[in-house]
């Protein structure tokens, strides 16, 4: 059996797909998954074994440049790779009006939420099958619902397998470190520099190694400020998406602030506490095991505002204490 899977974005939502497809490959024997990604992600679909094939979708650019996209024939090229080959089920995870265009240059029947369940009522009108996965339930869960209701298998009562291979992924590991995701995208989701500082202290005045990444000049200079005058926390080079992984895997633990690459942390099975603080854990937090969500109390924490502060009152102190915490335990696994 052959599906196309259309799940565009975002890192986190991608992510998030994952376990689903292991969910098929044990129910359906052979099955194969075709998944439509936007071109930032198409690495993702690769480490997962019941993916045959990655289709790049460039939506985010092209947005930006409908004539040019006309022009230059990428989106003739797009939906020419949608027609290259046959496949038996569409299912649209995303739920989106833009997800749901891309199935209409699919020859065969489409499966997706139903209007009471998907993001984008609209789009169930173009799915031949819909189906009802109920809302109030974290997102992976929900993927989970969606696959074994289009393809006909029992929901499995087993915990989320992303499918993935962290050894693998890690490859050889040197000294162990921790690694701290301090980049995000709303303003309110930012931890402060000085608990992070302070973090960095913290955990480098016990003998451990801290890394943090950067994925672009803003995140690059605070990251170096945050571990200014600490000898052993040190910034790392610019990675792509599949070096990023690397490190992540071979971290010991992570301290990340609610980003998609705290979601491929949980992935690949790595230790993290997750600080969250104008957005909460239980419909698209964090989801695996040794996985530890903090929550920002006070009057902004979980409203969803993308400018106001939420963070004052989740001090470096308990996040290294949560922190010593989950570290301790993984060594007496």
């Amino acid at each position: 059996m052959r599906v196309l899977l259309i799940k565009t974005s975002s890192l986190g939502d991608v992510v998030h797909t994952l376990p689903a497809l292991t969910d098929a490959a044990r129910a359906i024997p052979g099955i194969q998954f075709d998944w439509v990604i936007e071109e930032g992600f198409a690495e993702i679909p690769t480490w997962h074994p019941a993916v045959a094939k990655v289709i790049p979708v460039a939506i985010r650019r092209w947005r930006k440049s409908l004539l040019q996209t006309l022009k230059n024939g990428e989106w003739t090229r797009f939906k020419a790779s949608l027609r290259a080959d046959r496949y038996d089920l569409v299912i649209d995870a995303q739920g989106l009006l833009k997800s749901a265009v891309a199935t209409r240059y699919v020859d065969a029947p489409i499966a997706g939420l139903d209007r009471d369940s998907a993001r984008e009522p609209i789009a169930c009108r173009f799915y031949d099958r819909c189906y009802a996965v109920p809302r109030e339930q974290h997102a992976l869960e929900r993927v989970r619902q969606l696959f074994a209701q289009a393809l006909d298998y029992p929901l499995p009562q087993t915990p989320a397998d992303y499918g993935l291979d962290r050894a693998a992924m890690a490859g050889e590991v040197g000294e162990p470190y921790l690694l701290f995701l301090h980049g995000t995208t709303w303003p309110s989701k930012h931890w402060p520099e000085a608990n992070w500082r302070e973090l960095v202290r913290l955990m480098t005045e016990q003998g451990w190694a801290v890394r943090l990444p950067w994925g672009n000049e803003t995140e690059k200079q605070r990251a170096e400020r945050i571990v200014s005058g600490f000898g052993t926390a040190q910034v790392l080079p610019k990675l792509n998406l599949i070096g990023m992984a690397k490190v992540i895997a071979g971290a010991k633990a992570c301290v990340a602030v609610d980003t998609g690459l705290g979601h491929l942390a949980a992935a690949l099975d790595v230790p993290s506490i997750s600080l969250y603080g104008p957005t909460l854990p239980g419909r698209v937090g964090a989801y695996g095991r040794s996985q530890v969500h903090l929550c920002a109390p006070g009057p902004n924490s979980g409203l969803g505002d993308r400018h106001k502060p939420c963070f004052e009152n989740l001090p470096a102190s308990q996040v290294a204490a949560a922190l010593d915490t989950l570290l301790s335990t993984q060594e007496a696994v």
